[in-house]
């Protein structure tokens, strides 16, 4: 499968320019020389571009999969056959999961970049030397955050997933594009007319709801906090707990990183046909646990039909596990250019860095995300104003 893999590579390759321009400039001064980076990364074409050049930098690598279901198979094998250690491959069980990142861990490493946080948690069980890490996800900084409360984080990290060029477009325009994308793979039928039912309206639910939208859906948005409730309802989107929008809804998208969201309760009330799926990190928001007991088939591929004891046909989408990445490929290559140089830039920060950050979640040093926001403009020739210098007087008088 490597030659495979190699021209999904270099299609991806083609439209990440900000982040291969980065790397090119910077391959003779070799700055990660001899650094042993540990990587936990869902495993697609976008992903081997920060891979190769993260080795092509002199980085020495050891690399496992995000998530169970969800390596591409023919870039993992392409990966390996660039000399990257590599321990991934689909439908891995959870103990084959959990071996591949013990992997990772063995291999001790000075760096961890993670993608929900297993790969960091399972560090803090074992006494490893780590300058630093980062992280792509909010799932995985939901549980830092928990652990710096705590008082048992034990080394800085990175939140690459609130960098403004990663929330703003990775989460919103990548997770509602592939989520669109995911769900016609898995069931292909009509957006157009559906009752949508978009399961949080933080920055993945937004995206997802405004490219339902785009397509003719009828919005459904489900909340718990006030202040999100009221602007998707001001965005135009009815604002319903998920116990009347169960009732109604067509089609059900979970996007919250939050546990228990669609229970059995929701699954016995919704219509005959409801479709359920989910794009948060972990397989949590839906009572999957309960679908999949009941007598089921898969009647496509990536969709299992669920005769629930009503008899009543509920179809879940990838086991209840991240859609976006399971029925689809994911994030597009221009989106995961801007996450991934974030990555890129935080990883080095760490390193000319870690000797004065104490052991606390820190975001991304503010000038690496103009930077980017920057690259990606003249990537796209396009220019802006600037402030004049009576402006900036001005900006600064008080």
């Amino acid at each position: 499968m490597a030659e495979k893999g190699r021209l999904q590579h270099e299609w991806a390759k083609s439209h990440m320019q900000i982040l291969t321009l980065a790397i090119s400039n910077m391959k003779k001064s070799k700055p990660l020389q001899n650094i042993a980076l540990g990587i936990c990364l869902q495993i697609t074409k976008e992903t081997s571009v920060l891979l190769i050049g993260l080795k092509e930098l002199g980085a020495k690598l050891i690399c496992c999969g995000g998530n169970p279901l969800t390596t591409q198979d023919d870039i993992a094998a392409f990966l390996e056959s660039q000399g990257i250690e590599i321990f991934a491959w689909s439908n891995q069980t959870k103990s084959e999961y959990d071996w591949c990142q013990d992997q990772v861990i063995q291999f001790k490493p000075n760096i961890i970049t993670d993608d929900g946080g297993d790969l960091h948690i399972k560090a803090h069980k074992v006494k490893l030397k780590i300058l630093g890490g980062t992280e792509e996800t909010t799932t995985g900084i939901t549980r830092y955050k928990s652990m710096q409360k705590q008082g048992k984080l034990q080394y800085p990290i990175i939140s690459v997933n609130d960098a403004k060029t990663k929330t703003l477009f990775d989460n919103q325009y990548g997770t509602g594009q592939s989520t669109i994308d995911g769900f016609l793979q898995a069931m292909n039928l009509l957006f157009a007319s559906k009752r949508i039912v978009v399961a949080g309206y933080g920055w993945l639910g937004k995206g997802v709801a405004k490219k339902c939208q785009g397509m003719g859906a009828k919005c459904i948005i489900t909340e718990v906090d006030p202040i999100k409730a009221l602007e998707a309802h001001m965005d135009g989107f009815e604002v319903m707990p998920m116990s009347q929008a169960a009732k109604i809804g067509d089609i059900f998208i979970t996007c919250t990183g939050m546990r228990d969201i669609i229970t059995k309760n929701h699954l016995l009330s919704m219509k005959d046909g409801a479709v359920v799926g989910n794009v948060g990190h972990f397989d949590v928001e839906i009572d999957a646990k309960f679908l999949l007991s009941q007598k089921t088939r898969q009647v496509r591929p990536n969709l299992d039909e669920c005769i629930l004891p009503n008899r009543k046909k509920i179809y879940l989408v990838s086991k209840g596990r991240v859609a976006n990445l399971i029925a689809s490929q994911g994030h597009p290559p221009e989106i995961m250019a801007l996450s991934f140089s974030n990555q890129l830039y935080s990883i080095l920060y760490i390193l000319k860095n870690y000797k004065k950050l104490k052991p606390q979640i820190y975001p991304v040093p503010q000038q690496i995300d103009n930077q980017i926001a920057q690259d990606a403009l003249d990537s796209e020739k396009l220019r802006i104003d600037k402030l004049s210098k009576k402006q900036l007087a001005y900006q600064s008088r008080w």
